[in-house]
């Protein structure tokens, strides 16, 4: 059995959880919450003490979730949410990298109140970091992707899905675009709504 060290909120957790559901692998993995765990497992297996991190059966220990997300794509034969042709597969990937930064700048702006005092706050840090999220937006706004489940689009979903955790779904006013492909796509992937967390 794999086991996926994680905390419920974090986007890139929801990515591996939803690739694993969609690829038929929720049998072969277990998700194991973090703060619940009493032996400091994470800190041993990723040196940089974040998550996910996934330990395979023979100990050997993988991070991040761009990786989890590849070695799941072969687990389950390969090309699943991958693609090998090679345009598609650096679209793909270039979209995931693309989501994956907004998912970063969505909780640096977190951090913010979260690691350092009010007096702390950098006003200047902050609009940088929505600057990041705003230009990914208006990208992604004027031509949202197809809505099939790949590394991609998975990490799209979860990174406006985050928007709307951790910033009350401010973002749909101005992206209708988004939000219908958000929709859409949580329609044809039924994990996505089965690995919404609650806060």
């Amino acid at each position: 059995m794999i086991k996926v060290r994680m905390v419920p909120a974090s986007p890139f957790v929801r990515k591996c959880r939803i690739a694993a559901a969609h690829l038929g692998l929720s049998g072969r993995v277990v998700f194991l919450d973090a703060h619940e765990d009493k032996d400091d497992a994470l800190r041993k297996n990723n040196p940089l003490n974040k998550i996910p991190v996934a330990v395979l059966e023979d100990g050997t220990a993988l991070f991040d979730s761009v990786v989890i997300l590849e070695y799941f794509d072969h687990l389950a034969g390969g090309g699943k949410i991958i693609p090998t042709e090679t345009a598609a597969r650096f679209r793909v990937l270039t979209l995931e990298a693309l989501a994956d930064g907004l998912m970063d700048a969505t909780i640096l702006i977190g951090y913010e109140s979260r690691y350092r005092e009010p007096h702390q706050h950098s006003p200047r840090w902050l609009e940088h970091q929505q600057a990041k999220i705003d230009g990914a937006l208006a990208y992604l706004e004027s031509a949202p992707p197809a809505t099939d489940a790949d590394a991609g689009t998975i990490s799209l979903a979860c990174a406006l899905g985050f928007l709307d955790l951790r910033h009350g779904g401010t973002w749909r006013a101005k992206h209708p675009e988004l939000v219908a492909w958000l929709d859409a796509f949580a329609a044809k992937v039924p994990s996505f709504e089965a690995t919404r967390a609650a806060k």
